[in-house]
């Protein structure tokens, strides 16, 4: 963000100001190599060697590494090559991919659904390495006609050892489950984290500690079609966040919005060349420290949903919001 480059703010005043200075943004790190067609992206960095691995959304969860944040990604394969075990329309392409590692293993949880489908179920695989993962099926979350959710785009969150699954895409938007010790399957019933009764358009939840705080950050607008169905100006992607002191709830905006009340305040949104951003997730890296990854489409290159781009910013925290 140009303005905090420029002039020293203190985080109150930055407070007040970030939600009406979101149209300053910071343009895409850096990123060589395959940084095309990456839907969805999550990423994590093996502990053993620090060799990154990028996943996304289709070809089975398509792998990419890299040495860096920024690169060279080079095609590793598909996570789940033979497709998920889960007996779902779309589960030979799986969409959405969240890993974390607990204990030894790193978990891989992902959707099956098919566009539009409110017919889907999120599962889970397990890794040692992050190369080899054995599909261990349906978690148990699952939606059909007559629920208030979609069961899609998971997250998962440790909170001092116990596990939380966020998931949900349009219907009555976000929600969270929590999950067993061994975080393969849900423990307990649903609640709500974020709706917008105006849109009922947003997807993607990621949850981040910092500080004091637990971010829910969630893509919001239209994600895809933009080649064939251009969305009216401010109708596309965009980030945005709201926080809570604890992770199950009581999620507020900048304004104090309440985030299930349509509260929402933009992290990142359209600018420059960088065109419906989201998709997103955040990293805490060893060098840059946090950063908020995502897909977005480059005005330049095209507007398919084949061109989009992997892109990454560093998360400023000092005002208490996410500032990129």
């Amino acid at each position: 963000m140009m303005l905090r480059r420029n002039v020293s703010l203190s985080a109150a005043a930055l407070a007040l100001l970030a939600p009406s200075l979101a149209h300053a943004y910071a343009n895409p790190g850096a990123c060589s190599g395959t940084c095309t067609n990456t839907h969805d992206p999550s990423i994590i960095r093996r502990d053993s060697d620090g060799t990154y691995f990028r996943f996304s959304t289709g070809g089975k969860i398509a792998v990419h590494t890299a040495p860096s944040l920024t690169g060279s990604w080079t095609y590793l394969g598909a996570a789940i090559p033979d497709g998920s075990s889960i007996d779902l329309t779309g589960n030979d392409d799986l969409w959405a991919p969240d890993v974390s590692k607990v204990g030894d293993y790193y978990y891989l949880y992902y959707s099956v659904s098919s566009f539009g489908s409110q017919d889907s179920a999120i599962g889970v695989a397990r890794s040692t390495d992050l190369e080899s993962w054995t599909d261990l099926g349906s978690t148990g979350v699952r939606s059909s006609s007559g629920k208030p959710y979609n069961a899609i785009d998971p997250n998962l969150i440790n909170v001092d050892g116990s596990y939380y699954l966020n998931f949900g895409s349009f219907w009555d938007d976000i929600y969270q489950v929590p999950m067993k010790s061994t975080p393969t399957a849900a423990s307990g019933s649903t609640s709500q984290l974020a709706y917008d009764p105006t849109t009922t358009a947003e997807e993607g939840a990621f949850m981040f500690a910092y500080g004091d705080y637990y971010y829910l950050f969630y893509s919001k607008g239209q994600c895809c079609g933009y080649d064939s169905s251009m969305p009216a100006s401010g109708a596309e992607y965009k980030i945005m966040v709201c926080r809570s002191s604890s992770a199950t709830g009581g999620f507020v905006d900048a304004d104090g919005t309440d985030c299930t009340s349509g509260g929402g305040t933009v992290v990142l949104e359209s600018h420059d060349n960088v065109y419906g951003p989201g998709g997103q997730g955040v990293y805490d890296d060893p060098t840059e420290g946090p950063v908020l990854y995502y897909h977005y489409v480059d005005t330049t290159i095209g507007y398919a949903d084949g061109d989009k781009q992997f892109g990454w910013n560093t998360i400023d925290f000092s005002s208490g919001w996410p500032v990129v």
